[in-house]
């Protein structure tokens, strides 16, 4: 014989999990993707944001061909979680293709090397190796106007 037992609890009890932050190894090399078309309907068509870690996603398993499993550990994420994640990038870049929608990729909860900088001048993200002792200048528009890229997960929301 089994005994249930049901407690009523408030709304606020029955929130989800908080998500981990999610590793990623780099950031992407651009801020998006912009449709270029023949026929233009003159509509204006809401863009599609992919996460950083979705981005990653599609990095690991599309661009480097690594198994799911390995590249959920190096994500910081269970097996199923990467899945999940993965498959969602899959879609929404299906959605940018197929819609002629802008992608932008930004976003999300993710943590990163320590040695990503970000110019406060055209606000690029540049990596910068470990052992260079050189001031840190902007790639881009050479401003020393820079500084280590720091993330806390609700500076990343989206």
């Amino acid at each position: 014989m089994f005994i249930i037992f049901a407690a009523k609890t408030k709304e606020t009890d029955m929130s989800p999990r908080p998500k981990h932050l999610r590793r990623i190894a780099q950031m992407p090399r651009i801020a998006g993707f912009h449709p270029y078309s023949l026929r233009d309907t003159g509509e204006q068509k809401e863009p599609v944001f992919l996460h950083y870690e979705e981005h990653e996603a599609l990095r690991q398993m599309d661009y480097l061909r690594k198994d799911q499993a390995v590249a959920a550990e190096e994500m910081n994420v269970s097996r199923p979680t990467f899945t999940r994640i993965y498959k969602e990038a899959r879609c929404k870049i299906a959605t940018a293709l197929l819609e002629g929608r802008q992608l932008i990729i930004e976003g999300g909860k993710v943590c990163m090397d320590e040695q990503w900088n970000m110019c406060h001048h055209c606000h690029s993200k540049f990596y910068r190796s470990p052992g260079e002792l050189q001031p840190i200048r902007c790639p881009l528009c050479n401003s020393n106007d820079c500084s280590q890229m720091t993330y806390r997960e609700e500076e990343m929301d989206v």
